[in-house]
């Protein structure tokens, strides 16, 4: 039987060329895997054609839009997940999911083989092959970009000699990752650090030097998933796709930061994430109200190491999955409103309300009504300062002998 290779597809110019390119390296088969993540462009019914034309054996698309939504994009929301306190891991939830089908895909047409279009210089590739033994051990891996040399030329002259129906002349200096939870764009003269993003590189954000007047939207939240926007029910893909529109066309959710990569370099990346920002902005303030102190403090401590996991591809494995059983148990009373103005490239929150509220109006007031007894204060202020007391009074009595 013929060796069988399960390949991710994107449906542009270099996973098309793979297909052929791996079957002469090789001389498998090559199944073509296409998931939607809800970034846009062509329909997967195109991508599906696309990959029988350039020689896939069988085409595998799914459509996992509310699946990222809910599976993948909610967990990151309930941990305020934000790698190196910017970057709100776009690209590095996706895979997690995309993996998951290829998988999938490799048991349901019999390959033993699971390809990607992925660098040696990147993340990505740490992202798919870790989930990949994890999911499916007894699978192989490889990349034809960095295991069977396939570069951007010789891409391009492949096709033109295959005859391939693929756009070749198209000349795009940057590397772009999209999805609905964000947008992620790097090289060309963005790896020039000193060089300012100019205005093209943008797509679901709009400039927000001249924004149009500013949006007021309330987000309603239950166990810190959102369920309605201004009244209106909602599933989490809905509330993503609204907000990116929404926040997109102020400018909300504009990212240019050089981060530190798995691989050990540092990179610059630009990311356009209107939706997931507004979210984790209005999720952040209603958490402020329904998290007690020393919870919400840990929290905040856990919440970067989930973050790191996930950029580093640790999806499946254990501690991230224990992490999760933290953030989801931290959630239960992160239900309620939360007000917020989209304007000029800036999600501000100015308004919140909950069932489930720590905030005491009668202990926070200093007005008539108030209930908090000040004279519990200093006592309090003597115990919690003895043990530096104490210290101190060492610290003079060591130095005066």
């Amino acid at each position: 039987m013929t060796e069988r290779i399960v390949l991710a597809y994107s449906g542009g110019l270099d996973t098309s060329v793979a297909i052929g390119w791996i079957g002469e390296a090789t001389g498998a088969e090559v199944i073509a895997v296409a998931v939607d993540v809800g970034q846009g462009g062509e329909s997967l019914e195109t991508i599906r054609q696309r990959a029988l034309g350039c020689g896939a054996v069988e085409a595998y698309v799914a459509d996992a839009r509310d699946e990222f939504a809910n599976e993948y994009a909610m967990p990151t929301l309930k941990a305020n997940a934000l790698y190196q306190g910017h970057y709100p891991l776009v690209s590095a939830i996706s895979r997690p999911v995309i993996v998951k089908h290829l998988v999938k895909a490799a048991r349901e047409f019999g390959a033993t083989t699971v390809a990607h279009g992925c660098t040696g210089k990147g993340n990505d590739q740490v992202r798919f092959e870790v989930g990949i033994q994890t999911l499916g051990p007894d699978l192989k891996c490889i990349a034809p970009v960095r295991d069977l040399a396939l570069t951007r030329d010789k891409a391009i002259a492949f096709a033109e000699e295959k005859g391939l129906p693929i756009e070749t002349t198209k000349k795009n200096p940057y590397s772009i990752d999209q999805n609905v939870w964000g947008r992620a764009v790097e090289t060309g003269y963005l790896e020039d650090i000193w060089n300012a993003p100019t205005k093209d590189i943008y797509d679901y954000t709009a400039t927000p030097e001249f924004p149009p007047a500013p949006d007021e939207v309330t987000i309603s939240f239950q166990a810190g998933v959102p369920v309605a926007i201004d009244g209106v029910k909602v599933t989490p893909l809905q509330a993503i796709q609204e907000l990116n529109r929404r926040a997109g066309a102020q400018g909300v959710g504009r990212i240019d930061v050089v981060e530190d990569r798995l691989v050990g370099i540092k990179s610059r990346e630009i990311y356009e994430a209107p939706g997931a920002m507004a979210l984790i902005t209005a999720h952040k303030h209603l958490e402020d109200i329904t998290i007690e102190r020393e919870q919400a403090r840990f929290k905040a401590t856990v919440g970067q190491r989930w973050s790191e996991l996930v950029y580093d591809g640790q999806w499946f494995s254990p501690l991230k999955r224990s992490l999760d059983a933290f953030i989801e148990d931290t959630q239960q009373y992160v239900s309620g409103d939360i007000r917020m103005v989209l304007h000029g490239g800036q999600a501000v929150v100015n308004g919140r309300r909950s069932e489930t509220s720590l905030y005491d109006f009668d202990l926070a007031t200093y007005d008539t009504g108030d209930t908090f007894d000040q004279s519990m204060a200093r006592g309090f202020i003597e115990l919690w300062g003895m043990s530096s007391k104490v210290a101190s009074g060492r610290d003079l009595r060591v130095a005066g002998q």
